[in-house]
């Protein structure tokens, strides 16, 4: 059975063809999945549709639509759903009217692709269980690749911690008139619970939220999702703000992955609490499968076989193509990735720390010397016969073919982990801090000569015109990225601060009080001097922030939009009006250059 065959089978995922134009459910069509007659539905208010609706993937023929099905008093028996895509509002005509089931082994989520739908248009679409129909939500196909466009318009968005600050810059992105997709760049979820990096304040609406099979963090504070009931709950539980739902309901999201909807720093299937580096299977595919599950994702064109018992039973990196204007490059950097160059256990013995139970992040993958970092990097290139690397060998070779033959004017490299350098000098300051410091090592800069092969490759083969789009650091930056061989800038890492996500500065504020390094960190604005300084590529930084981006692409440039929100109001409340402040930074076609603009 081939893969296409199978997905058409699946109760997991359901492939359909637009037929041009359907009688509306409802008007006694034959074609219809639901009973035409109102005596044989169910009655109102027996289904539900708890966690919205959604779209993503979304091509120049086709869209994925997705939701979640579920009756009024609980229960395990399937629910007949049906979906209704329209190119009108009030759904007078059908496009595709498709029949699913709400299965409880998917959590009773659905997932259907329609495929034969004119590029570039609008949609409509709703979900019908008996008497109750979902909420209507609409979804734009993409240009085709050969389409001459002028422009294209869509946000990105990161890091949306339900347990910290608010979430109001969902609201400013749902607001936003004219966009054409949105981007998730990972950490759609937090696995982890009451944890210490997670005792700021909250929003009301966000109330504690309770794992059902929860293990203890290490340090006996908070828990972390252990099941997939664990992580069921955990969508399910974010799935119910409004504001993320009416994003998803607006506009169709391409998604990918970052560290959380795992483990937090993790690489393939191993967790990074403590220096054991504890590999645990069972535990990513339940969290895989949650994600299958709950993501708008295009499953016939890549690869998930949750019957395969490995870890990596899935395959998330593709592309998209807008027209000429705009190649979307996503990419994985958490399967495939080796392990973090640094071991955590061996730093721990260095210092006379425990190398089992205990936590050496810093050192190991935060705030790194840099001759400890080409050290083990030698060491691990020894033992693996080849570079380590964030994207794996396969997917390595995909991204360069794909980047290489690429004609678009602009290509957008979806990526989760910073590539903008991150390097401080303390020689200056006495022992033992006195050295170069690479300060994220769980980024690009902690796989120094994968980031110089990817970097040299697109040099050498001219491939210009590259931004990636990247979240994960909890900050606002910018900065052209260079050929660490030539110093030749090759892209723009533009990256976006998190929905609500504590800073990246407050971090580093928390984790240096009492050490030496606590002066470097004071103010919010002496950090962002203390790093620009550091990296001149960078034109623009701000590590106190939470916020969204956007960006507005043309043949003659790429323009991005940096949305700073508000913090909480004194008495604890999201702020009403919550622009803080924005700014835009623009990158000309054929240059690296940037402009920054206050707004």
């Amino acid at each position: 059975m081939d893969r296409r065959h199978f997905l058409r089978s699946s109760t997991f995922f359901t492939i359909a063809a637009a037929t041009g134009t359907l009688a509306a459910c409802g008007s006694g069509s034959s074609d219809s999945p639901v009973p035409s007659s109102d005596a044989e539905k169910p009655p109102a208010g027996t289904f539900a549709f708890a966690q919205g609706v959604a779209s993503g993937d979304p091509r120049a023929d086709s869209v994925v639509f997705w939701t979640r099905a579920t009756a009024h008093g609980g229960g395990s028996a399937p629910i007949p759903v049906a979906l209704q895509v329209s190119p009108n509002s009030d759904f007078s005509a059908l496009a595709a009217n498709v029949a699913l089931q709400a299965l409880p082994e998917h959590d009773f989520t659905v997932h259907a692709k329609v495929t034969g739908l004119q590029s570039g248009k609008t949609y409509f679409y709703r979900f019908v269980a008996g008497s109750d129909t979902s909420a209507t939500g609409s979804a734009k196909t993409a240009p085709a690749a050969d389409a001459a466009n002028d422009k294209v318009r869509f946000a990105w968005f990161t890091c949306q911690d339900w347990t910290v600050n608010h979430w109001q810059a969902m609201s400013l992105i749902a607001a936003e008139t004219d966009l054409d997709f949105v981007v998730h760049v990972g950490d759609y979820i937090y696995e982890t619970v009451d944890a210490s990096f997670q005792a700021g304040a909250a929003e009301p609406a966000h109330t504690r939220l309770a794992l059902p099979n929860g293990e203890p963090l290490p340090g006996g504070v908070g828990q972390y999702a252990n099941t997939v009931d664990d992580y069921r709950t955990l969508y399910r539980t974010y799935r119910t703000d409004p504001r993320l739902q009416a994003i998803h309901q607006k506009f169709a999201m391409i998604p990918i992955w970052d560290d959380h909807e795992f483990s937090d720093d993790c690489w393939q299937d191993h967790q990074t609490y403590t220096n054991a580096n504890t590999q645990q299977t069972a535990r990513r595919r339940g969290a895989t499968q949650a994600w299958a599950e709950y993501m708008p994702i295009d499953w016939s064109d890549v690869r998930f076989d949750a019957t395969n018992p490995s870890y990596a039973n899935i395959s998330i990196y593709r592309d998209f193509h807008y027209g000429k204007l705009v190649h979307l490059v996503m990419t994985d950097e958490r399967m495939f990735r080796d392990d973090h160059l640094v071991n955590e256990a061996t730093i721990a013995q260095l210092q006379g720390h425990d190398p089992v139970n205990g936590s050496d992040s810093i050192g190991a993958r935060y705030f790194v010397q840099q001759p400890v970092l080409a050290q083990f990097e030698a060491l691990d290139a020894q033992a693996l016969g080849r570079t380590p690397s964030i994207l794996g060998t396969e997917q390595t070779a995909w991204f360069k073919n794909t980047m290489s033959g690429s004609t678009a004017t602009w290509r957008v490299w979806g990526n989760e982990v910073t590539l903008n350098r991150m390097h401080v000098d303390l020689t200056s300051m006495p022992p033992p801090y006195n050295a170069v410091y690479v300060v994220n090592c769980d980024g690009w800069d902690g796989y120094p000569a994968h980031k110089q092969e990817i970097l040299g490759y697109l040099k050498s083969n001219n491939v210009s015109n590259v931004v990636s789009i990247t979240g994960d650091l909890h900050a606002f930056q910018c900065g052209a990225v260079s050929d660490p061989a030539t110093g030749t800038p090759v892209l723009v890492d533009f990256v976006s601060a998190g929905i609500s996500s504590t800073s990246f500065y407050n971090y580093l504020k928390a984790g240096s009080q009492g050490s030496p390094l606590a002066p470097l960190v004071a103010t919010p604005s002496g950090f962002d001097q203390l790093l620009q300084l550091n990296n001149p590529d960078f034109k623009y930084v701000d590590h106190d922030a939470q916020g969204y981006a956007s960006a507005t692409v043309t043949a003659d440039a790429f323009s991005v939009v940096f949305t700073k929100v508000k913090p909480l109001n004194s008495d604890g409340t999201a702020p009403a009006d919550p622009v803080l402040k924005r700014t835009r930074l623009t990158v000309a076609s054929g240059s690296t250059a940037v402009i920054v603009e206050q707004m």
